[in-house]
This record gives structure tokens, C-alpha cells and sequence, in this order.
């Protein structure tokens, strides 16, 4: 990961954004969507600029960069049609440690604008790290087609109801489970498809009759990830991998399948198996079973190994019986 994806919020905040054209323009605008105070330096502005100007959305200082202007901002934003001036307003925004931004040219910059799928308040980024924007413009056009315009007003109805939720649900585990069972039901389509209404009555309603006992319980999952290509993951596989608290996983799992859990998840590493230094299976299982009895979700993750995967599936089969949930998902075979 060569950058640190972060938001920041500007809400009020100082930003300057040097050049008075067509690519400065589009900076101004995204600035002014986050509410920022915007500072524009430059000698000439185009006629977007000079509205913006006078319907006072923005401020304009008629010069040229000198290291005396920049003073007490939050980002630079350098958009001149000269490059020796966007390196020195590059090098003296770093050495001031302020943030800065110079447009198509990585090289000079802290930090770099994403590609932005905005369904406020929900808001995704898109990123190539400056080497490939046209890619990067081009998957977000994909999630635009994937996430309807509606899921900000789902996001704005789970705000309404968080502290209801909290005052219902004691731990963060509850919580969370409530909000995973929600988030992914019938509320959901009422939302995202605009009746607003009922869905602000299925969520009450859920919140007052759900029992707490539905989200204390403990579950386990066994997934094979296959030949280890997360291209080849099963959908549901990858839906336990992501809602698993506590992962078990040995060496033979590569690094590109553990990116896909949840980055919060407790990592068990048990050893190559079949080694003196691995847990025994049995050992395995017992730490399953001990996980789940504290009401977390455990995954034990396989790659590829089917007579293991099929021995702990047919062993932790009897969990059914003592009252702990048990999902088995086999993998993609390796041709």
C-alpha cells in the first residue's frame, strides 16, 4: 500500500488552490462540495472561477505563488500551467509540513485526489496512487452502477436510529450483528428504493422485538479458499470471511486471501500442519469450539486441502447438537 487512504474533513477549513484555469476550477469544486474556505492565487481566472467569485463561494488574491501567501491553511492544491512553479509550491508546502497536492504529478505530491463515488453520506475513493487515473475513473464508473444513488438515504436512516440501537444492544458485538442483519434485509430495499417511510417502521419495529439472545450466540465457519486465488473464492465464502471475528489459518494460506478478512479480526496462526510445531486438529477444534462458546464468530480457513477440510467439517458436526451455529463452505476446485 503506497498511500495511507484517509478523509479529512475541511468543513470551514483553509484550503488554497493555485492556478485560475479549467483544472483548477475542477479542484474548487470538489473543495466547495466538502464546505472548505476556498483561496484561489492566481493572476488571470476563467469565467467559472470569476462567478464563483462574485457569488462569493470563493476568495481571489490576484498574484503569483510566493512562499509569503501560503499561511495557516489546511491543504495546497497546485493546478498551474507551469511546472516549475507546482515544484516550488510543492517543496514549500512539504517543508511547512502542510499538505499538498500537484495536479498530475504524483512525484510532487503528500497526497492525492481519488476518484470519487459520492452517495453522501456515504462516500467511496478510488485509487490507482497516480499511476493509472483513467483506471481508476473507470471502476468507480462500475460501482456507480452497483450502488444505487439510495444508499445514502440508508445511511442516514441507520444515524437516525444508532442511539436507539446502542440503548438496546449492551456490546459493540450485538450492535454489530443487529446492523449486518439489517443492512443486508428488506429494510434495506425500502430504504435504498425511497419509502422512506416503512423502512423507519420495519427498523423501529426490528429494534423493539429482536431478542438480545439472536446476537449473543456464537458460530463457526469452515471455508476452503480453494487453489488460493481470491478470484476464485466463493461468494458466500468470502461473505463469512469478511463477518468473522476470530480467524484460525496455518501457513499455507497466502497473504492475498488474509487481506480479504476483516481487518479487526483476531489472526490464531496454528502452524504448517503436519509439523511437531502445529496444533493437531483436534487442538484446532477445541480452540473453535472455545472461541464460539464466548459468542464470537470463528473462522477456521483451509486452502485447498480437501481431506482436512473434510475431516473438521465431519468432527465439528456434533456442535449442532450443542446448540453452536456450523456452516461449511467447500471451495473451487484446483484444475
Amino acid at each position: 500500500m503506497n498511500y495511507l487512504p484517509i478523509f479529512v474533513n475541511v468543513y470551514h477549513r483553509p484550503c488554497i488552490v493555485f492556478g485560475g484555469g479549467a483544472v483548477a476550477t475542477r479542484k474548487v469544486q470538489l473543495l466547495l462540495r466538502a464546505d472548505a474556505s476556498v483561496t484561489v492565487i492566481s493572476p488571470d481566472l476563467c469565467p467559472e472561477l470569476e462567478a464563483k467569485v462574485r457569488d462569493r463561494l470563493i476568495t481571489h488574491i490576484p498574484e503569483r505563488f510566493s512562499e509569503s501567501i501560503i499561511a495557516d491553511c489546511d491543504i495546497v492544491i497546485a493546478a498551474t500551467d507551469d511546472a516549475d512553479t507546482n515544484r516550488r509550491i510543492s517543496n514549500y508546502a512539504r517543508r511547512q509540513h502542510i499538505p499538498v497536492n500537484v495536479v498530475d504529478q504524483p512525484e510532487l505530491c503528500s497526497f492525492i485526489m481519488p476518484s470519487i463515488l459520492d452517495r453522501n453520506p456515504v462516500l467511496l475513493a478510488v485509487s490507482s496512487g497516480g499511476a493509472a487515473p483513467v483506471l481508476a475513473r473507470l471502476l468507480r464508473a462500475r460501482l456507480e452502477a452497483l450502488i444505487p444513488a439510495g444508499y445514502g438515504r440508508l445511511a442516514k436512516l441507520v444515524e437516525e436510529f444508532r442511539g436507539e440501537v446502542k440503548a438496546r444492544f449492551k456490546t459493540s458485538g450485538e450492535r454489530r450483528r443487529f446492523w449486518e442483519h439489517v443492512l443486508q434485509g428488506p429494510i434495506q430495499d425500502l430504504a435504498v428504493s425511497g419509502n422512506d417511510q416503512a423502512a423507519r417502521h420495519k427498523l423501529a419495529e426490528a429494534i423493539a422485538q429482536t431478542p438480545d439472545s439472536d446476537f449473543q450466540k456464537g458460530e463457526i465457519y469452515i471455508v476452503d479458499a480453494g487453489p488460493g486465488d481470491p478470484d476464485l473464492l466463493t461468494f458466500r465464502g468470502l461473505r463469512l470471511m469478511q463477518q468473522a471475528e476470530v480467524i484460525l489459518y496455518d501457513r499455507r494460506i497466502p497473504g492475498r486471501i488474509l487481506d480479504l478478512v476483516r481487518r479487526d479480526a483476531e489472526r490464531i496462526y496454528i502452524g504448517e500442519q503436519q509439523t511437531e510445531y502445529a496444533m493437531s486438529e483436534e487442538e484446532v477444534n477445541q480452540l473453535l469450539i472455545q472461541h464460539a462458546g464466548k459468542g464470537k464468530r470463528v473462522l477456521r480457513l483451509f486452502c485447498g486441502d480437501s481431506l482436512m477440510f473434510d475431516q473438521a467439517a465431519g468432527e465439528l458436526e456434533t456442535l449442532k447438537h450443542e446448540g453452536i451455529t456450523l456452516q461449511v463452505v467447500p471451495g473451487v476446485a484446483k484444475v
